[in-house]
């Protein structure tokens, strides 16, 4: 194999750590206009290579763990927070857990909760602000957490709850930010944020306990994933712990990144009047008065899907996935040795000149059958791909064409916040300040 692929030049020891930490989105777009395929640089103690080839993605992402692995660097609070569950469960663990979960994702089961979707976010939409600015973001993520809990946990969660775990995710998520300072700080130090971290975190775990609780005192013949994990446990295929760790882990990545896709998706088509006047077009065409969309209209909602889709790329709530090759592989022409960290980020793919003409531009009609067809198929990858792609991908989707859908029915979207957003990197990308919406009432 050839020799290793060049990368930035870096300072000895910490390496690239703090420009990443600094704004990992400006480091990746450097490194990709110096590099373009591929570049090595150094994280923290590890030696990491990102790929920036659609071919080097599709290597990685589609080949099993005997060739690379969910990367072992993960922090330990992560490990903490979701357990082994289905995030970071690797090997024969995560097979198991898959084949008990996947039933709750099928399309069958997909479209049986499409009419509570809709009653959802019409309630929801009763008592959102109209004709004045609010943060978006904030009522679309306790709109997926009602959702997510009433699809997985089968438990209708009061306005209480829904208000807790949202107040409560934010502390979990500043932990993940990349700092090189908290990483050199034990989790077990008592600071500001590691006891604010720690209290969200107890808070939510009782939270999940209460949701579980309620489920096991009740019918558990449904087809929801927390009744089909506890009919696994009575059967003593699954412990408590392992229970618990599940549902965490459906809980806070089963609503963030929908939640996180529709709030990018009305910062773009409240600042794009010619985009929003086509979905308002179709919409109107689709949808009934007063009536919910059913799985017909939602296949019907093809240009709403092409511009969810558009979000995703220019705006990805995962903005890159991390695996650890197990043998020595050749990337690019470049011999990548085992046991090295790989970066395979959604951010750069999604933007990279060679393969998105204009890559800057919001262009829904990038997602029509024929320039699809045209396209490498992982230069574009929002929810992973391969074994190991997200299992709520389809659910996802239909969740935010009908909440996208139904709220343009009603309300005409227009951006007052900084067209230019400023990104925070966390488990998922978050806007850094608040994306301020005004809805107005369509005639």
């Amino acid at each position: 194999m050839d020799t290793q692929p060049p990368g930035p030049p870096e300072p000895p020891v910490v390496g690239s750590t703090f420009d990443y930490a600094r704004d990992p989105f400006r480091f990746m777009d450097a490194v990709r206009r110096a590099y373009r395929d591929i570049a090595k640089f150094q994280l923290g103690p590890l030696d990491t290579f990102i790929l920036m080839n659609p071919d080097d993605v599709e290597t990685v992402l589609m080949n099993d763990e005997a060739a690379f692995r969910k990367a072992d660097f993960q922090d330990d609070a992560l490990t903490g927070l979701l357990g082994d569950g289905l995030l970071l469960s690797t090997g024969d663990y995560w097979e198991q857990q898959r084949s008990i979960a996947q039933p709750a994702f099928n399309m069958g089961r997909i479209a049986s909760l499409v009419e509570t979707m809709g009653e959802k976010t019409t309630d929801a939409l009763d008592d959102w602000p109209v004709e004045e600015p609010f943060d978006v973001q904030l009522p679309l993520a306790r709109l997926t957490v009602d959702v997510i809990v009433g699809a997985m946990f089968g438990v209708d969660p009061d306005e209480e709850t829904v208000y807790a775990v949202q107040d409560n995710l934010e502390p979990l998520g500043t932990r993940f930010e990349p700092d090189p300072i908290r990483f050199l700080t034990p989790a077990w130090v008592p600071t500001p944020s590691n006891r604010e971290y720690n209290e969200s975190l107890a808070t939510l775990e009782g939270i999940v306990e209460d949701l579980i609780d309620r489920r096991r005192a009740g019918d558990v013949d449904g087809e929801d994933f927390l009744s089909r994990l506890l009919r696994a446990e009575a059967a003593g295929d699954q412990t408590t712990e392992q229970v618990r760790n599940e549902m965490m882990t459906m809980l806070l990545a089963g609503h963030d990144t929908t939640a996180l896709t529709l709030t990018y998706a009305f910062h773009q088509v409240g600042q794009l009047p010619d985009v929003l006047e086509r979905l308002h077009e179709e919409v109107d065409s689709v949808l009934d008065e007063g009536e919910l969309p059913g799985m017909s209209d939602l296949r019907d909602l093809s240009y709403t899907e092409r511009v969810l889709k558009e979000t995703m790329r220019v705006l990805p709530p995962v903005y890159t996935l991390f695996r650890q090759s197990n043998v020595d592989v050749r990337l690019s022409g470049y011999r990548v040795p085992a046991d090295s960290l790989l970066m395979v980020p959604q951010w750069v793919l999604h933007r990279h000149p060679d393969y998105w003409e204009a890559p800057e531009r919001f262009d829904p009609e990038r997602w029509t059958p024929e320039r699809v067809r045209e396209r490498h198929p992982y230069a574009y990858f929002p929810f992973g791909a391969g074994p190991r792609a997200c299992i709520g991908r389809q659910f996802s989707l239909v969740e935010a064409k009908i909440i996208m859908s139904l709220i343009l029915r009603r309300y005409s979207p227009e951006l007052v916040s900084d067209p230019d957003l400023e990104l925070r990197p966390s488990l998922t990308m978050h806007p850094r300040d608040p994306v301020d919406v005004v809805f107005h009432e369509r005639d």
